[in-house]
């Protein structure tokens, strides 16, 4: 019987639940990676419950920047509670997408014991994505952020960056209606 590292264990679920449909509809849309599997967020979810809390190899897989499923998949498989800022920080400037940068607030960055902290020193770079990533952890954060997520958003629609503009006006419009 073959034995098989972690690594090629999750890489070999991404291949035997590939969906080429939409693993073409993406490729068409992003040409972020070199690999891509098509899988979803509730395939990559069970891949994770079944696999674990593991920081090794949340390490490899987030350093595969060339699979969309690794960078998806590596925020899923670290403890919140131990993940230090610094390499939040590092993952957050990293996200090749908004896709994995959603997924990096959802599954990890809000469940961080300094999420609010992280946030607001994320909306303060000149880089787009590290103020997307602000901006949805911000999200993910509501309705306790509000005071916070408010002034960045204020702040956010002075740049007039198209990359960041529509979660910003979306932010905006949640917090109006929590108003």
């Amino acid at each position: 019987m073959t034995s098989f590292n972690s690594m090629q264990a999750v890489k070999r679920q991404f291949f035997a639940l590939r969906n080429g449909i939409i693993a073409d509809t993406i490729r068409k849309t992003t040409g972020a990676y070199k690999i891509i599997f098509g899988l979803n967020l509730p395939q990559l979810s069970d891949i994770a419950a079944a696999t674990g809390k593991n920081e090794p190899l949340a390490d490899a897989l987030w350093e595969n920047k060339s699979t969309r499923e690794s960078m998806m998949l590596a925020p899923m498989l670290v403890s919140a509670e131990t993940f230090p800022i610094k390499k939040s920080r590092k993952w957050a400037s990293e996200a090749p997408t908004q896709e994995v940068a959603d997924i990096l607030c959802h599954k990890l960055l809000r469940h961080t014991p300094y999420a609010l902290e992280l946030a607001e020193s994320l909306a303060q770079s000149p880089v787009s994505m590290d103020r997307y990533v602000a901006i949805r952890l911000l999200f993910n954060l509501l309705p306790a952020s509000a005071p916070v997520a408010r002034k960045v958003c204020e702040h956010e629609l002075t740049l007039h960056d198209s990359e960041t503009m529509s979660i910003t006006r979306r932010l905006l419009d949640e917090l109006d209606f929590f108003q």
